[in-house]
């Protein structure tokens, strides 16, 4: 059952192709060393996740919001709430806050991962969330919205040991409550 509240989050900025996907190829084995990792993904543009035809897409085209399809090997959730339309909060205060529909995607994205007790979530992408932040790429510290904390360059051991030592946000509150502190380098 989910029940826990409090996740680390780091966010990892840069433009397209600047290795950011590398990246949390390489942090995620590692951080799942000593605790349950997730990720979370911004996608910029529609794609078709669910195959057309499958019972899932068809559940899906009729108007289920949630479908869950549970494989021998895989659990996967698809639902209709995506940045257009994120979500109503868990906590109308915390989402509320924020206009950003993105933002208000994330953080009910969040929230989720946190009610289901994972310790760290890498978010790929969502450059202008108040989150901390290792920047990839040539991206400068003045285009995201969290306090840069590393860079995609800097050597593996260091970057997981910065993400272990992030607190760790009350998912529900701390995101969209919070503005972002000055990025610095």
């Amino acid at each position: 059952m989910c029940q826990g509240s409090r996740l680390r989050v780091v966010c990892l900025a840069g433009p397209s192709d600047a290795g950011k996907t590398s990246l949390v190829e390489r942090l995620v084995p590692r951080l799942a060393e000593t605790g349950r990792v997730a990720t979370v993904k911004s996608i910029h543009h529609d794609i078709e996740i669910d195959t057309p035809g499958t019972d899932t897409h068809r559940h899906r085209t009729a108007g289920a919001e949630t479908v869950v399809g549970v494989t021998p090997a895989l659990t996967f959730e698809v639902t209709t709430r995506g940045k257009r339309n994120p979500p109503d909060p868990d906590d109308a205060e915390s989402l509320l806050e924020s206009d950003d529909p993105e933002i208000r995607a994330l953080t009910s994205s969040l929230e989720r991962l946190a009610r289901c007790g994972y310790d760290t979530v890498i978010v790929e992408g969502f450059a202008d969330a108040p989150l901390p932040t290792v920047l990839v790429g040539d991206r400068d510290a003045s285009a995201v919205g969290g306090t840069v904390v590393g860079r995609g360059d800097d050597p593996i051991d260091e970057l997981v040991e910065t993400i272990r030592g992030l607190d760790k946000l009350d998912a529900s509150t701390d995101i969209a409550e919070h503005p972002s502190d000055e990025p610095t380098e």
